[in-house]
């Protein structure tokens, strides 16, 4: 079975983007736009593999060509629906993610990190995903060449000591027998560059959690599960599944599914620390998509009202 994923963010146009932005350049971007989208459709939906790699090549290289256009963070694509956009929440970056599928056991993601300049000019950070080649992939920092992979659907912006973290929750579709839900945290070193991870993860191993020291967050659970990841703005709580082996045999992660419970992180000096279960809390997952949990709204500085979101799935058995 494949499951297609379509995020579309829809991105408002204000003064700050037209005094930037000319219509020169809109057009530029709209023309490559058109250009590019049934390559990024046809790197989802085509049967071979190898069709699959062309289009995402054509894209990428389309996509590159846009971003060269000055000013282009605050054009969002939005007729380009198979991949994920997403700002952070204080408009300093941009991230693009989607991913290809090899075949029914090897999905790769890939992305990009586009900075906001002052002068529009493009600084980006391709996103190469080593997961492929990783025994471990929570042991370590991470830069952008080492990436550990993922379709990224919400930013969460945290600070300590006047430092920003940006915490990225995502899926990656890991093979036949299982997904995963990755949290994620990003910061810049001091020359700008993107670092993933750290010891930012507070929790006590069990048989079902990624095993300490851990620089970055998983769970992994059977494939037709849909084990929920999503951020409770009220709570200010990263909340998960709790999940249990239906085979009583934890080790095989394709058997774990959610019992109902949850758990969960909150931010504390610079820490997410683990709260053990949320009855609680009142934890309201209604509406709450079990694949991709629940999509931000883009809140970029290219916006002055929140921006409308929508979310569509298409499943081909």
């Amino acid at each position: 079975m494949k499951v297609f994923l379509f995020i579309v963010f829809s991105a408002i146009t204000t003064t700050v983007l037209a005094q930037h932005l000319t219509n020169q350049h809109k057009s530029q971007l709209f023309t490559i736009e058109n250009d590019i989208r049934p390559y990024a459709e046809k790197m989802i939906m085509e049967e071979d593999v190898v069709d699959r790699y062309r289009a995402d090549s054509f894209f990428t290289k389309g996509l590159v060509k846009a971003l060269k256009i000055p000013y282009s963070f605050y054009y969002n694509f939005d007729s380009i629906n198979t991949i994920s956009k997403l700002y952070a929440p204080d408009s300093s970056f941009k991230i693009f993610t989607w991913q290809l599928e090899k075949d029914y056991s090897s999905v790769r993601q890939k992305g990009a990190i586009q900075i906001n300049t002052a002068d529009g000019s493009l600084k980006l950070f391709p996103l190469f995903d080593a997961s492929d080649d990783t025994e471990n992939p929570v042991d370590s920092i991470r830069t952008a060449q080492r990436w550990i992979g993922a379709l990224y659907y919400k930013i969460i912006l945290t600070t300590y000591n006047n430092k920003k973290y940006y915490t990225l929750i995502g899926l990656d579709e890991n093979n036949e027998k299982s997904n995963k839900k990755w949290i994620d945290v990003l910061t810049f070193d001091k020359s700008g560059n993107p670092l993933f991870g750290g010891r930012y993860f507070q929790y006590p191993n069990d048989e079902i959690k990624p095993q300490q020291p851990a620089y970055r967050f998983c769970i992994e659970y059977k494939k037709d599960a849909r084990a929920r990841v999503t951020y409770d703005e009220e709570m200010g709580i990263i909340v998960f599944d709790h999940l249990i082996s239906e085979d009583n045999n934890p080790s095989q992660r394709q058997t774990l599914i959610p019992d109902g419970d949850f758990e969960g992180f909150r931010w504390v000096d610079a820490h997410w620390v683990y709260v053990n279960s949320l009855f609680d809390y009142k934890v309201d997952m209604t509406g709450v998509d079990p694949i991709l949990g629940n999509p931000p709204v883009p809140k970029p500085i290219t916006e002055t009202k929140p921006s409308k979101k929508k979310q569509k799935k298409e499943v081909d058995k």
